[in-house]
């Protein structure tokens, strides 16, 4: 193609069958359609609800760009940056439907994509993409864990551009349901691990309003603690009042997010939490989303005890669904044997991204 346009365009404030609707959803479908080809899945897709939902943050503001052929969009970017750090890193992400590959789309958007993100400031941007399996020659990033084939097709656009991977991270599927009778097994094992100290509480939707100071901690946590290579993605201050903004955001008629949490009697405050995202849909993967115990208090198998529990609220109270998804780096040491104890097998792999833009 050599007339290939970029358009930006306003991201609706909701789903109410406008225009920009409408372009909205055919950006999501590119995207899904993107990574069900990457990762060889539907469990990937996500709905245009949920990437409303968090798009609309003011705290994480978003620029939406797009490419069309024949009036149909075939190819989105985003750029995301952070309120508190508007010069410091970005994210960036470019996707091309299957269907468009190999007509110079791509290069065009990540163009543009990336000179928005020089012109704005930012000092340097992240891109995470899936990586499938493939022979020969494998990179490694500086971690030392994990590899992806260096020959795939993103991975030489990649370098070409410029980006150095920083950090591979494991996709996992969990396969559902579970022995009851092992879980529950497990359960009683993590308990006594974890001692009287702890006690477990457990919600669907919005945070308790008791608890949206302690989880206003442990999101700003999640951009600390979490192992992040190379990429320098800064601190993200949450308050509590950000913390309701966003649990309203996210609820829905698609989805439930249900939640697990611990908290730490002496101390009188949450000290870890996991989510997991539901969709209504019962043919569909739920995801697991974040999960965190803060540092102070690892070494008492509280990861495994929260996934655990959340396990049991899904299957109780939202039984049917085929699977759960997660991701997480390669490296995380804490998180990854828990994980592969619960059942999750790897799935795919994708690559976390540097780009210099300065």
């Amino acid at each position: 193609m050599t007339d290939i346009v970029v358009e930006e365009l306003p991201i609706p404030t909701a789903l109410d069958g406008s225009p920009a609707t409408a372009d909205f959803i055919a950006c999501v479908e590119v995207r899904n359609a993107a990574e069900e080809a990457g990762y060889g899945t539907p469990d990937v897709h996500v709905d245009a609800g949920r990437l409303l939902a968090a798009w609309s943050d003011p705290h994480a503001p978003h620029r939406l760009f797009v490419v069309r052929h024949a009036g149909r969009i075939v190819a989105r970017g985003m750029l995301e940056s952070q309120l508190d750090e508007p010069e410091g890193a970005c994210w960036v992400d470019v996707r091309v439907h299957p269907d468009a590959v190999g007509r110079g789309i791509g290069r065009a958007l990540a163009d543009h994509v990336e000179t928005a993100a020089r012109e704005a400031g930012h000092s340097h941007a992240i891109v995470y993409v899936v990586s499938p399996d493939g022979p020969g020659e494998r990179i490694v990033p500086p971690t030392g864990y994990g590899s992806l084939p260096a020959d795939n097709r993103e991975v030489r656009f990649l370098r070409a551009r410029g980006y150095r991977l920083e950090q591979v991270v494991r996709a996992s599927r969990l396969g559902l349901p579970l022995d009851p009778d092992e879980r529950r097994a497990r359960i009683r094992m993590a308990r006594e691990r974890s001692g009287p100290e702890y006690r477990v509480h457990r919600w669907a939707g919005p945070s308790p309003e008791r608890f949206l100071a302690d989880m206003a901690v442990l999101r700003t946590r999640m951009s600390t603690d979490a192992p992040q290579a190379g990429l320098e993605e800064p601190e993200d201050v949450w308050t509590a009042e950000r913390v309701a903004e966003y649990d309203a955001r996210r609820e829905s008629g698609e989805a439930v997010v249900i939640t697990s949490a611990v908290e730490h009697l002496g101390e009188g405050r949450l000290v870890g939490f996991t989510e997991l995202r539901v969709p209504v849909d019962v043919t569909r993967a739920a995801s697991q989303e974040d999960t965190l115990v803060l540092r102070e208090h690892r070494g008492h198998a509280l990861g495994m005890r929260l996934k655990l529990e959340n396990l049991e609220y899904l299957e109780g109270d939202h039984p049917g669904h085929p699977s759960v998804i997660t991701w997480n780096a390669d490296e995380n040491r804490h998180m990854l044997p828990g994980t592969g104890e619960l059942g999750f097998a790897p799935m795919a792999y994708e690559g976390a991204w540097r780009l210099d833009l300065r």
